[in-house]
């Protein structure tokens, strides 16, 4: 990754407008900002959260609280906790992820 034309900032995540994406079940929570092609997002999932798509793109993400189950189109799974963190790259891995009890995410991509 490239990073360019982005000067120096801070964020405070609390003034940032939450869209809400509902997802099979439950909803996510996003608040975002775009810089150029990089998108950057603290994400709430509520519990019970399951997305409603196989995800090819690719992400880097840092869980900050909560648990998010992680389940790869080939089968395999992964869960993070806080302070845990995956990435993948666009179209190598479909993923689809679910929490139980909730989880607040910051991811780019």
């Amino acid at each position: 990754m490239h990073i360019s034309d982005i000067p120096f900032g801070t964020t405070d995540w609390s003034g940032i407008e939450p869209t809400s994406h509902q997802g099979e079940a439950g909803v996510a929570t996003w608040r975002t900002r775009q810089f150029g092609e990089i998108r950057v997002r603290m994400v709430d999932y509520s519990p019970g959260y399951l997305s409603d798509h196989w995800c090819d793109k690719g992400h880097i993400i840092l869980c900050v609280d909560g648990e998010l189950h992680t389940d790869l189109k080939d089968g395999r799974s992964f869960t993070l906790k806080p302070g845990m963190s995956y990435q993948v790259a666009d179209g190598a891995d479909a993923h689809r992820s679910h929490t139980a009890k909730g989880a607040r995410l910051f991811i780019v991509d």
